[in-house]
């Protein structure tokens, strides 16, 4: 502890005689706070005027459009449908000049969420899949073997269908921001 002492005292020395050291210009003066605002306020005065600041009294009437509230939720039961080959109908969709920030951002949202949903049904799959091929080498009874060989196979379709739902997801968000890119639709809106 004393080394560490001593070497430390000729270093804050050092540092003490090299503050007193540095020159200063002569004839420099100090300012106050005060003095330097004026001149600050005198530089704006006879500086350029600023640039106009637009807001949304400045547009026309047609591009200020009142937020459309976002689309109910339709419940979990799906609609009977007359054919099972037969894909389900898609919603109309908007014209161009319909969608506006909250079309895009519930949108994005939409497809975001069922990604989500998808990715977290996927993990537990694979949990799944992982525990029956586990269970499934513990058993000696050849039925609780069958039924957990049935059970994982059953498991393995499942999670090759939700792979293929996270593609097409993962798919569909980049559509929808490569449309939204050729509309010029600006990036906040698919936050």
């Amino acid at each position: 502890m004393n080394n560490a002492f001593s070497r430390g005292i000729p270093l804050c020395l050092f540092a003490v005689a090299l503050a007193g050291a540095i020159p200063t210009p002569v004839g420099a003066q100090t300012s106050s706070l005060g003095d330097i605002a004026k001149k600050e306020a005198a530089r704006r005065k006879s500086g350029p005027a600023p640039a106009k600041a637009y807001t949304n009294a400045d547009l026309p009437e047609s591009a200020v459009k009142p937020a459309a509230a976002p689309a109910p939720v339709q419940s979990a039961s799906p609609a009977p449908s007359t054919s099972a080959s037969e894909p389900p109908p898609e919603a109309p969709k908007p014209e161009a000049d319909e969608r506006d920030e909250a079309w895009w951002r519930a949108k994005m949202s939409q497809l975001r969420e069922e990604l989500r949903r998808n990715e977290a049904f996927h993990e537990a799959l694979d949990s799944r899949i992982n525990s029956l091929s586990a269970d499934l080498l513990r058993r000696d009874d050849p039925y609780q073997r069958a039924k957990l060989g049935e059970d994982r196979a059953k498991a393995v379709v499942e999670m090759a269908r939700v792979t293929d739902e996270i593609a097409q997801g993962r798919q569909a968000i980049a559509d929808l921001e490569e449309e939204a890119r050729k509309a010029a639709v600006p990036p906040g809106w698919l936050r």
